[in-house]
């Protein structure tokens, strides 16, 4: 299968996609080029706490599944900054950080450097298998060594990737991240509830 044709469903359907994918040297930063598709602006808030549940690390797997890479590892290193040092959590960010890392690689090019940000990845993801409970599983949609199995094999076997307009996202792994459930995660959809409840009132 094309890695362009799978279904890749939203799990913040609400919120806009930057208007291109950013690619070192090849557009406005971001957040630094007043240019930047995010210059002065407050995209997503700062996380307050590291969670899966939160809206912050969903938007994470939308980036990460539609092809933006940079977006989806700025959206995850808030989190990452924010979990307990030494925690699995923390190492499950890093290793999704890292992954992201290699899709902006891939995109570029730049196998050796796509290959290094891989392979760090699946170290990373490989130390999460012996975790007690299936939580990052459940937020994944596959178990951290499935995902490290994927990382790895991303790092050996470039993507064919046809061309794209500048700026144009674009998918380079042959999976989906989403939680499994097939669902937001339960506290998003009683916050969604609430929010929802408050505005008939």
């Amino acid at each position: 299968m094309a890695i362009g044709a799978m279904l890749r469903r939203r799990w913040l359907p609400e919120k806009s996609f930057p208007s291109y994918a950013y690619l070192p040297g090849r557009q406005p930063h971001p957040v630094r080029d007043p240019a930047g598709h995010s210059y002065n602006s407050e995209a997503m808030p700062l996380a307050a706490e590291a969670s899966l549940d939160s809206d912050i690390f969903l938007w994470g797997l939308d980036l990460f599944n539609h092809g933006y890479y940079w977006e989806a590892h700025e959206a995850w290193e808030g989190l990452w900054q924010v979990a307990d040092r030494g925690a699995p959590l923390r190492t499950l960010f890093k290793g999704l950080i890292l992954l992201s890392a290699a899709g902006v690689k891939i995109r570029e090019g730049k196998q050796a450097a796509a290959m290094r940000h891989a392979g760090r990845a699946a170290a990373l993801l490989h130390r999460l298998t012996n975790t007690a409970d299936h939580t990052f599983e459940r937020a994944l949609g596959m178990s951290p060594a499935a995902l490290a199995e994927h990382a790895e094999a991303a790092a050996r076997i470039p993507a064919a990737l046809p061309e794209t307009a500048l700026g144009q996202p674009q998918p380079v792994f042959d999976f989906i991240l989403g939680p499994s459930s097939g669902g937001r995660p339960i506290s998003s959809q009683k916050r969604q509830t609430v929010i929802h409840r408050r505005r008939q009132e």
